[in-house]
């Protein structure tokens, strides 16, 4: 029992000292979020990752049929993080850009998860689509999403339900930038 205490009063320490950070505090990679009303607000990625996220899995394919994933995804639904610069309203669509000038526009309808393709494990659309969350995705898997895939900012769509596929194009490399318009 004392040898217990003393490796917990160890770990107290080494976090007291700073030793653990989080994984998301060295990660130089801005986010510009535009409100309709031309508010502009820059997020770090490690702020981001500390507002209230969602978990579940992801899967897409690409216009050629590469499948990516399937991935435990972890993020901020986009009709949340709009909130920060004062909310995304119906009528409106929502501008997603990318350090590599992708671009890709949302409507109001789909960034509540609906007028989303659905697709199962052999890449035949659903008839009973299920529920599906946009998000500004930060990790995969339990680590920082990376560079390489598209990080360490990507949109996918996200569902609760596994192997239910989306379609590649929705989920944005790379994102710098996202716009509310009209």
């Amino acid at each position: 029992m004392k040898q217990i205490l003393v490796i917990i009063a160890i770990i107290a320490c080494i976090c007291a000292a700073g030793c653990v950070s989080n994984p998301y505090d060295d990660i130089d990679w801005p986010l510009t979020l535009v409100g309709a009303d031309g508010t502009e607000k820059v997020m770090s990625v490690s702020e981001i990752a500390a507002l209230p996220s969602v978990s579940g899995h992801g899967y897409a394919v690409s216009t050629v049929g590469i499948k990516y994933g399937p991935y435990n995804i972890t993020g901020v639904p986009l009709i949340e993080l709009l909130d920060q610069v004062g909310g995304v309203h119906e009528g409106q669509t929502v501008h997603v850009s990318a350090a590599d000038g992708y671009l890709w526009v949302f409507s109001y309808e789909q960034l509540l998860g609906e007028d989303l393709l659905c697709l199962d494990a052999n890449l035949k659309e659903m008839k009973t689509p299920v529920t599906m969350t946009p998000i500004l995705m930060y990790a995969a898997d339990g680590a920082p999403y990376p560079y390489d895939d598209g990080g360490p900012l990507r949109v996918a769509t996200m569902t609760a339900e596994p192997d239910v596929i989306t379609e590649g194009s929705l989920w944005v490399k790379w994102v710098d930038r996202i716009e509310v318009h009209g």
